[in-house]
């Protein structure tokens, strides 16, 4: 894995999972700047912040994937 900004267990990057409908996998980064501190669903393209280490999983933070 590449170095990123977001710096989580491995094991807890594994289990944490998107809180949309879907619960899909999140991967460190987002589409358009892989280092950011974020954490992106692999299904819907909602970004998380990670604050202090700490992501935080709510809809109501999420930064919604751009169009196009």
């Amino acid at each position: 894995m590449s170095a990123v900004a977001v710096r989580l267990d491995p094991q807890l990057l594994e289990i944490l999972a998107c809180p949309c409908p879907e619960h899909a996998p999140l991967r460190a980064g987002t589409a358009s700047d892989p280092l950011a501190d974020y954490l992106t669903c692999t299904s819907c393209g909602r970004s998380f912040p990670v604050r202090d280490g700490i992501p935080v999983l709510l809809l109501d933070e999420a930064v919604e994937p751009t169009a196009g």
